[in-house]
């Protein structure tokens, strides 16, 4: 599994320790995230960690920053994105069991960063469920 990954300023530490943990358990990491606390412009992260999953070059993202919100907008407006921002373990097990969400927003500044890796284990161990949530995710593109 390949999963990309991009931060702000916000996410460094995060980041660091999502890293950390994905690669010890055999995951190839894409870093598309800053690595200083200087304030830097989460979108230019977010289009990064999106436009790896457009060209296959991912399976999964995971994108940080402050409220989780804005990096979760930027990443939604490419097509071949559904990201969900998650603050607790039971929403990421929803957000890919039900709307087969593939890449994982998390708020820096409202979770502690050991939450934040149980979310992302629990988002990249839950599988889609399918069924009829199946006809509900293929409703959600515009394009």
């Amino acid at each position: 599994m390949r999963i990309a990954i991009g931060n702000d300023h916000a996410g460094v530490d995060y980041k660091k320790a999502i890293v950390a943990f994905l690669e010890s358990r055999g995951i190839e990491v894409k870093n598309f995230g800053t690595d200083t606390a200087e304030s830097v412009d989460y979108p230019d992260f977010g289009h990064a960690v999106a436009q790896a999953l457009e060209r296959g070059e991912a399976e999964m993202g995971v994108v940080i920053c402050g409220s989780g919100n804005g990096i979760a907008m930027t990443v939604n407006k490419h097509a071949a994105v559904r990201c969900a921002l998650c603050w607790t373990k039971e929403i990421a097990e929803l957000a890919r069991a039900h709307n087969d969400a593939n890449v994982v927003s998390i708020p820096a500044r409202f979770t502690a960063i050991e939450q934040a890796v149980e979310i992302v284990r629990t988002f990249i161990e839950t599988s889609f469920e399918g069924g009829r949530h199946e006809r509900r995710v293929g409703k959600i593109s515009c394009v």
